[in-house]
């Protein structure tokens, strides 16, 4: 949404998962290579900077970037110039780069995993996004475009049970947003339609406690407790 509400949103966004980036591989990715560079570079390639100039690069897990690399991206978001491997001159770079992890960086730059530098540099702005679990009213809106991504996986099915959201709602999430599209997807290839129903869920939703409704009239555990805060003698 930030790229796309600004002028950047005519030029390329680039989603980037520091994760699965191979180590011996990143800095070529990122900052492209000559041809010769190396055994087998028999083309130049631009990296995903250069790729990416006018617009966005999007790094996912960030968090996960090794620490030699860390010190290269520093220099590259410092100078606005990547040195593609293998060349002697270095390519301007025009590109706004939104970074995203699951982990404390603040405690990573503590216990020397992440430099303090990059980190000072890339939190220029900070947005911090509560668990899926503190945000449960979020849950049936991605779900029902979950629903709509992978409608080509069960074109017969557009819907959940009211009990299977209900599952869904109250479920922890550990692993947040990603956890519950796997559990979609899970549903919606196990599922025969039109509903997906509890049986289709994943088991560890299934089998998890459902502590979040009242068993007489369904109202969220949470609006109880509220209420009977507020009318408390």
């Amino acid at each position: 949404m930030i790229h796309e509400l600004t002028p950047r949103r005519m030029r390329p966004f680039a989603p980037v998962d520091c994760s699965a980036l191979v180590p011996a591989l990143i800095e070529s990715e990122f900052f492209g290579y000559v041809r010769g560079a190396f055994t087998g570079a028999e083309h130049p390639r631009i990296g995903l900077l250069q790729a990416a100039s006018g617009g966005t690069l999007f790094l996912d897990e960030i968090g996960e970037l090794p620490l030699d690399c860390q010190a290269k991206w520093l220099q590259a978001l410092q100078e606005r110039e990547v040195p593609p491997v293998g060349a002697t001159e270095r390519i301007h770079i025009d590109v706004r780069v939104i970074a995203a992890t699951n982990r404390d960086l603040e405690s990573e730059v503590k216990a020397g995993r992440f430099r303090q530098e990059l980190y000072f540099r890339l939190n220029v702005l900070q947005i911090k996004l509560p668990p899926l679990r503190d945000r449960q009213s979020d849950i049936p809106l991605l779900v029902n475009s979950f629903l709509a991504k992978y409608q080509d996986l069960q074109p017969s099915i557009s819907t959940v049970s009211e009990e299977a959201m209900q599952r869904l709602m109250s479920y922890s999430w550990p692993g947040n947003v990603r956890a519950l599209e796997n559990a979609v997807e899970h549903a919606l290839a196990l599922g025969v339609g039109p509903t997906i129903e509890v049986g289709d869920l994943p088991s560890e939703i299934q089998l998890a406690p459902t502590g979040i409704t009242s068993a007489e009239n369904g109202t969220p555990l949470l609006e109880e407790t509220q209420c009977r805060a507020i009318f408390r003698p």
